[in-house]
């Protein structure tokens, strides 16, 4: 069941990835603005009946846990998103976006319990080696420019962004045993709109606000519908398949993304992937499943010491 909540979080954020180029007409930050301006707007209204209560449920770190999360996982993270997909394109981003597992198993591999790194050696290799891929395509290719390297610096701006919101959202949610995953994600988005509206008067000082009636009708259009399908349904799939797997797991989940990511960049540029994107996307493939297969092995392996150690008690 985790896993089939990181396959369907991952298919809703991939959309993410699409809307700078929908509308592309925007700076980031008014992408930024626009989409959780929205989100927030939708969490107030579907939180208010339950508000009284969750208040008296969370304390002042958790307040804290919300404002960063919020942050890094929202607001500053889709700020470098755009500017990744405007400059370097829908795949480079998508692919950087890849290398989240990496970080985040080296983090989770510290907790209590956790799949060593030796198990997970192979998985890493094979993401590693994926890296390889996306770094030679953004520098080394025919077809790179400055603006295609820059488009790189800003995916991996944004990747270091979102590792830090995988790791705290993820133990945020295990240290929060009285809050359900749809409040937290509410919560969230309650927040995000609130560093959205405080956002709207850097983005009237900074101008481009010149658009006709249709490019503002789109960005209407495209702000709600990310809000709703990647921050609101995507959201809550993420948090509930972060209650049911381990973190050295949840941060392999980010990689469906990245698949349907580069699946949706694929269509809307009406090319099919090349030689060096079909290899980036096969390994962090086979990255996954390799991961899969070591918690698997890692979870009888515990189980069966357990049952033998409570034997032996008896």
């Amino acid at each position: 069941m985790g896993t089939l909540c990181g396959v369907g979080a991952g298919a809703l954020w991939g959309l993410v990835f699409l809307a700078p180029e929908l509308a592309r007409d925007f700076t980031p930050l008014q992408l930024a603005i626009g989409r959780f301006l929205a989100y927030g707007i939708i969490a107030f209204f579907v939180i208010m009946p339950r508000w009284p209560v969750l208040k008296s449920r969370l304390k002042k770190q958790d307040w804290r846990a919300l404002f960063w999360l919020s942050l890094f996982g929202n607001t500053l993270y889709y700020i470098l998103l755009s500017k990744a997909v405007q400059s370097g394109g829908i795949a480079l981003t998508s692919l950087v976006i890849g290398f989240l597992p990496v970080a985040v198993t080296i983090i989770g591999s510290r907790d209590k319990g956790a799949v060593s790194l030796t198990s997970l050696l192979p998985s890493l290799l094979l993401c590693g080696a994926g890296a390889v891929c996306i770094g030679w395509q953004a520098l080394k290719a025919p077809e790179a420019t400055h603006q295609t390297s820059m488009g790189l610096l800003w995916a991996i701006t944004a990747l270091l962004s979102w590792t830090a919101y995988a790791v705290g959202n993820s133990r945020s949610l295990v240290r929060l045993s009285t809050v359900s995953v749809h409040d937290w994600n509410l919560l969230i988005g309650l927040v995000t709109g609130a560093q959205a509206a405080c956002l709207v008067p850097i983005a009237l000082l900074s101008g481009h606000l010149d658009h006709d009636l249709m490019s503002w009708s789109c960005f209407v259009g495209v702000s709600t519908a990310v809000a709703i399908i990647a921050s609101f349904l995507g959201n809550a799939l993420w948090n509930k398949m972060s209650r049911l797997l381990p973190l050295t797991m949840t941060g392999q989940m980010i990689l469906f993304e990245t698949l349907f990511a580069l699946i949706y960049g694929f269509l809307w540029e009406g090319r099919w992937p090349r030689p060096i994107e079909v290899a980036a996307f096969t390994l962090i493939v086979c990255s996954v499943m390799t991961c899969v297969s070591a918690h698997r092995k890692h979870h009888r392996t515990f189980s069966n010491a357990a049952m033998q150690s409570s034997r032996n008690g008896v």
